[in-house]
Parts: structure tokens; sequence; C-alpha cells
């Protein structure tokens, strides 16, 4: 590609040739303009080549993006049909189903049960640990007890809260 300032001035002017090239492959005016604005910033980055090879350079790119907008084009004209073939319905969710959304909120509703049937300090532990994500010296610290303690606390709290989450122990 010839300098810069050069290879700018060849494409501006033959800009317009270049926009109604487009126009004539895909056949719509917005789309030329945005096919040859992306065959220049193609070109902008490919190796120095000369005038002549530049300019056949940027053809070829705008005409290979506008068959590619073409292409793209059909196939989503055949995904989302334009007479409500596919819908916003017809799309998966990444929502849970009303089933996994119900047993999660009971899981969730046996686990803070759990919690708050337990003593002041293993739920505190718990708490810190699970949630917070305190290090054991640390909720050992704010809890007064040895780092052993602290570990025995949140150990027996998350049993206490595996089985309260237990669907047959309710």
């Amino acid at each position: 590609m010839p300098d810069g300032k050069a290879s700018l001035e060849l494409f501006l002017s033959h800009r317009a040739s270049l926009i109604r090239y487009a126009k004539r492959i895909s056949g719509e005016g917005g789309d030329a303009e945005d096919i040859v604005q992306e065959a220049w910033l193609r070109a902008a980055g490919a190796a120095r080549l000369p005038s002549a090879e530049m300019m056949a350079y940027l053809r070829m790119t705008v005409r290979n993006l506008a068959l590619n907008r073409i292409r793209r084009k059909r196939i989503e004209a055949r995904i989302f049909d334009a007479d409500g073939g596919t819908g916003a319905s017809d799309i998966p969710s990444d929502m849970p189903d009303p089933e996994a959304a119900a047993i999660s909120r009971d899981d969730y509703a046996r686990i803070v049960a759990a919690l708050q049937g337990m003593p002041d300090d293993m739920r505190t532990a718990v708490e810190m640990h699970r949630i917070g994500g305190e290090k054991l010296k640390d909720i050992a610290a704010y809890l007064g007890v040895s780092t052993t303690t602290a570990h025995t606390l949140v150990l027996n709290g998350i049993e206490r809260c595996r089985k309260g989450a237990d669907r047959g122990s309710a």
C-alpha cells in the first residue's frame, strides 16, 4: 500500500465508485457505506501495495464483504422468519424452570432454618467463613476461641446445613 496519506487520498478519490459497486452487489445503500468502510479498514491494515493493486484489493474486499453480508441476511431471514415463525417464545430461556426454582427456594429455606437453629458462635463462624470468606484464624480472633475450635464450629455448622438441606430430614 502507498504511504498513509497517499493511500487515504487514493481511497477518498475512489470512495464514491466503491460505494456504487457495493450497492450493485448488496442492493442496499446503507450497507454499501458500511461495507466500503470495513474494506478500507482491512486495506489499511494490509501489506504495502502499489496504487493499482490497492484498488484491486479494495474492490475484491468490497465484493467479498457484500456477498458475505447477503449470505448472512439470508441466514438471518431463515432463522428469524418475518412471519413470526421464530419468536421470542421459541428461544430457550436461561432461567430455571418453575420446579427447579421451587426446589431451590425450599433448599434455601431449609438452610436458613438450620442456620437459625445453631448456637450463636457456630452460626457466626459459618457465616463469616462461607459468606464472608474469612480465614479461620480471623474467625477465631473475632470469637475469642482457638483456631481449632473455630474450625470445628465451621465444620459442625456446615454439616448441620447439609442435614437441614436434605429433603428427607424435614
